[in-house]
């Protein structure tokens, strides 16, 4: 169980680990331009096959490639489309859900195909192949080759801290108008008192 999930996915930890993989790109044919050490999908299948059981759930952060090579690979498994991603119906077949845009799965983790930064969420993406983000703050690159190929234990992650240095945007907020509040009350007083 990964208690800091919205009940609406707290199903996803249930039974089982929640793992999140991105930019699997099986066969597709540009592979071997972003990486020329890029493995074979049966390679890659058989990775994931190691760490990801049928009780578990896999999350892909989009550009799947040949859907039949998911097929392959147990457990529930949940979708958020790439941009090399094209028509809802099919990913159907395979995937429980589907997701067509970022997706916020508690109030401090964002999950995406393109990277989404920013200091009020962490946020576990994949796109980018080269991994040459310029900001390190609060995300991860899940993208196959960047990754090495491996899944993300979401749950093992957060146990070790992934979100502990993330500020609530809701605590953000809070404090912030509070601050000026303070603020407000303060000039308040300065002004009286030089009357």
């Amino acid at each position: 169980m990964i208690p800091t999930l919205y009940d609406c996915f707290k199903h996803w930890a249930k039974s089982g680990s929640v793992y999140i993989i991105s930019d699997t790109h099986f066969e597709d044919a540009d592979c071997k331009l972003m990486d020329k050490d890029w493995i074979l999908p049966q390679e890659h299948v058989k990775a994931i096959k190691e760490k990801v059981h049928k009780t578990d759930t896999l999350i892909h952060l989009g550009d799947v490639g040949n859907i039949e090579y998911f097929s392959q690979i147990p457990g529930y498994k949940v979708l958020i489309m790439g941009n090399h991603d094209q028509g809802v119906k099919k990913y159907k077949e395979v995937f429980a859900e589907v997701y067509q845009g970022p997706l916020f799965i508690s109030d401090k983790l964002l999950l995406s195909h393109e990277p989404v930064l920013s200091e009020y969420w962490f946020n576990i993406h994949g796109h980018d192949h080269s991994n040459e983000s310029k900001e390190e703050i609060n995300h991860i690159n899940l993208a196959s080759n960047v990754y090495g190929y491996k899944v993300f234990n979401l749950g093992k992650e957060i146990e070790k801290g992934l979100l502990k240095d993330v500020e609530n945007i809701h605590r953000h907020t809070i404090d912030k108008a509070t601050e000026r509040k303070q603020k407000r009350e303060k000039d308040f007083f300065d002004s009286f008192l030089e009357k």
